[in-house]
């Protein structure tokens, strides 16, 4: 890239991008991965609790391409699914950018360190719990909201 050309996220919409470069917009924090709870308002709230697949330490799922297969409601997040990002964290690249915000200085498209996300402390990597299938029954989801996902990156 020229010293005087923006990168891709900069210049196209999320629309336009190509399947890699959509990919690449993850920032590995897997907050998407944690279990939410929706109160009578409609309300969403995070909860500590990821999805089984997840390796807690590294953030990363560990059968993405059949999540969606073996986890019933996984999330896609999906360009034409755009107006539905507001439930995303603040801290997310498919949220900023769809808000017209850059991305944030510890994104590993910004760092070129893949795991930049976690050394910044915006990933769930020491923060998650992983509840098995079996499990869920017998969770007090309450005891378990967190508002730390909900954390400002700038």
């Amino acid at each position: 890239m020229a010293s005087n050309d923006k990168p891709f996220w900069q210049t196209k919409r999320l629309s336009e991008m190509t399947s890699a470069e959509w990919e690449s917009l993850c920032d590995g924090c897997a907050k998407c991965c944690l279990e939410k709870v929706e109160d009578e308002e409609g309300d969403v709230y995070y909860t500590d609790v990821a999805c089984h697949l997840l390796d807690a330490g590294t953030c990363r799922c560990t059968d993405y391409l059949n999540r969606q297969t073996r986890v019933p409601g996984c999330v896609w997040l999906r360009p034409e699914d755009l107006e539905e990002f507001d439930w995303l964290p603040a801290t997310c690249a498919y949220r900023r950018l769809a808000e017209g915000r850059d991305l944030p200085p510890w994104h590993p498209l910004i760092t070129g360190r893949p795991l930049s996300s976690i050394e910044s402390g915006y990933s769930v990597s020491g923060r998650a719990v992983i509840a098995e299938n079996a499990d869920r029954e017998s969770i007090d989801w309450e005891a378990h909201v967190v508002d730390w996902p909900l954390e400002e990156s700038d």
